[in-house]
């Protein structure tokens, strides 16, 4: 059995996935970029100059956790399939990805809120977590803004959990962490430019066509995980 294309492909679909999935990442995390940038933008007057290292920081802080979770799950991974000794455990564990890369396909188009379950599970420890946060705040550097960035890449999130039991089938913990790695970097674009026209794209965000647009596209990405699954099972 051949998993060549999953090795050659996973990372730039999980690349499209956080990018298309930033209607999402617009919900969650807006409100907070949009708090940095009115921070920056009260505290210093020379906004354009402050405001972009600042929001750097932070999403950089930010996907540094999506990596190292990444590492962690697909160290996991990588552990059961050397524990079961089972040929086909990957297709399984890939399967299992592909189905939840379907389901979270239908929470983003807002047709199905099963995944939303998913964030119930962080919520204990993000509570435990959260508090850390606090003494950053107010942020005014950029050493200040990564580690803040850190700890709210561990906030409880549908789309992120969703990959990264994808990056349980990556087969190890670098390629898991390269897999939340492309993923990260797809959400930044959306991030990164909600720092800078924060009102204009939460608008456009929470149009229906938007988020239908977006909810489908995550959905044929979990489609053709499932066909290629099909043809090298």
């Amino acid at each position: 059995m051949d998993l060549a294309w999953l090795e050659h492909s996973q990372y730039f679909a999980a690349l499209a996935v956080g990018f298309f999935g930033g209607v999402h990442c617009l919900g969650m995390c807006g409100g907070l970029i949009s708090a940095l940038s009115f921070t920056q933008q009260a505290k210093m007057p020379k906004v354009k100059t402050h405001r972009l290292p600042i929001l750097l920081a932070y999403n950089l802080g930010r996907v540094t956790s999506y990596a190292l979770a990444g590492a962690l799950a697909g160290a996991l991974g990588a552990s059961f399939l050397s524990l079961t000794g089972l040929q086909t455990a990957q297709h399984i564990l890939a399967f299992f990805a592909a189905l939840f890369m379907l389901a979270l396909g239908l929470y983003l188009a807002g047709i199905w809120q099963g995944v939303a379950q998913l964030e119930r599970f962080g919520s204990g420890f993000w509570r435990k977590l959260e508090p850390l946060s606090r003494r950053f705040i107010p942020i005014r550097t950029p050493w200040q803004a990564f580690p803040f960035g850190m700890i709210w890449g561990w906030l409880p999130c549908g789309l992120v959990y969703t990959i990264l039991i994808w990056s349980l089938s990556a087969g190890s913990a670098w390629q898991g962490l390269l897999l939340m790695l492309a993923f990260g970097i797809g959400t930044l674009p959306n991030l990164l430019l909600m720092g800078v026209a924060a009102n204009r794209l939460t608008q456009f965000s929470r149009q229906p066509a938007v988020r239908l647009g977006a909810g489908l596209m995550v959905c044929a990405f979990g489609l053709m995980m499932l066909w290629r699954l099909t043809l090298n099972f």
